[in-house]
């Protein structure tokens, strides 16, 4: 098998741009049809997304590579890190890693990608996880050939054989001068989409460290896509990937035997595109929430702000086929009694609706609320 990297043109990717001409319009256009939407949250409302959306993201790239972290430990990591936490709450090292390399990625995103950076991510992310790795904050060393492989020891599938460790020095040179040359203001300067999704490439087919190849990939591309939009995206582009996980490693499976890499930048702008939207919506969503909230505050009980949560927790529908007095009892540990007495108080506060009767009662959001 010859890879991408053993080509002689490598690395001059190659592609057709007229077929990602209209992807880079779309790109723009809700690009600021989100930053509309956001300003339209207050500050408070804004700090408190921004830890949403920003978690999620931490969340997803590191379910993408299996690593399951817990939620309520990176956010308040992010909490720290942002300044909006008053206290010094122990967090697992992996959420406080992850955590702190989303902030750094927020923080700046304007500077130039240099080795400094990759390598600070890098010790970063492979906080307390240190063991099966003999290089932390460096390029791999090691003479083994760094391979993506599955199946069976004896006999394993190789997808992909990355360039031997003796080159690692030279190839990130070259990577950290052409990502540097394609921003915004350099003198390769390329469009948003095609820029990301060539740098996610290019870099994952290096391949420089011995773990955490992937999740750095990724946020080189949340960076390349900041600093051609002059701010912090703040995309769900590694929750897009982690819903269809499968389809982003068969892609780039295909896409590391070759330089011509059209399909691949179609497919990465189609799903930068995607994140885009579900970015758009969860932002119209907590506007929405906001609104709840503030039309209602304080009056709420425990158990009521409990539920409601939850609910929002499922989305703008709520619980799909109605919230049931089975699922508030659930939720808050009460009795059949004061549950009933909870969820009529809902009902009369016009926070919720109530359709069918005894067994068949069930309770949606009350839309005039969420308009």
């Amino acid at each position: 098998m010859t890879w991408n990297w053993q080509q002689p043109d490598w690395p001059d990717f190659i592609y057709d741009k007229t077929l990602l001409e209209p992807l880079e319009r779309e790109f723009l256009l809700h690009s600021g049809e989100f930053f509309g939407a956001f300003r339209h949250v207050n500050d408070n409302d804004r700090d408190m997304l921004r830890i949403e959306l920003i978690s999620d993201e931490a969340l997803k790239t590191s379910e993408i590579e299996g690593e399951f972290l817990n939620r309520d430990s990176l956010q308040t990591s992010l909490r720290q890190q942002f300044g909006l936490a008053y206290d010094n709450q122990t967090v697992p090292a992996a959420e406080r890693g992850i955590s702190e390399m989303m902030v750094d990625l927020y923080h700046s995103f304007a500077a130039p990608l240099e080795h400094e950076t990759l390598f600070t991510w890098h010790k970063m992310l492979m906080s307390g996880n240190t063991d099966h790795i003999q290089v932390v904050g460096g390029y791999r060393t090691h003479s083994e050939p760094m391979r993506v492989v599955s199946g069976r020891v004896e006999k394993p599938t190789i997808h992909f054989e990355a360039p031997p460790s003796s080159q690692m020095k030279r190839e990130m040179d070259l990577f950290s001068q052409w990502f540097n040359e394609t921003a915004p203001d350099g003198a390769r300067q390329l469009p948003a989409l095609a820029r990301a999704g060539l740098a996610h490439i290019y870099f994952v087919s290096i391949h420089p460290f011995e773990d955490g190849n992937g999740r750095i990939g990724r946020a080189i591309s949340e960076k390349s896509l900041a600093q051609n939009l002059g701010q912090p995206s703040l995309i769900a582009l590694a929750y897009t990937i982690q819903r269809a996980r499968k389809a982003y490693y068969d892609m780039l499976e295909i896409s590391n035997k070759t330089n011509e890499i059209t399909d691949w930048l179609i497919y990465f702008a189609k799903t930068i595109l995607e994140a885009q939207r579900t970015t758009l919506k969860r932002v119209e969503f907590y506007i929405i929430k906001a609104k709840f909230y503030d039309q209602l505050r304080g009056q709420f009980n425990p158990r009521q702000e409990k539920v409601i949560a939850r609910m929002f927790l499922e989305g703008i529908d709520g619980f799909k086929g109605g919230l049931s007095a089975e699922n508030y009892i659930s939720i808050t540990k009460t009795s059949r009694a004061t549950a009933t007495r909870d969820l009529q108080d809902l009902v009369e506060k016009g926070a919720l609706h109530k359709t069918g009767e005894r067994r068949h009662t069930r309770y949606y959001f009350n839309q005039a609320r969420l308009v």
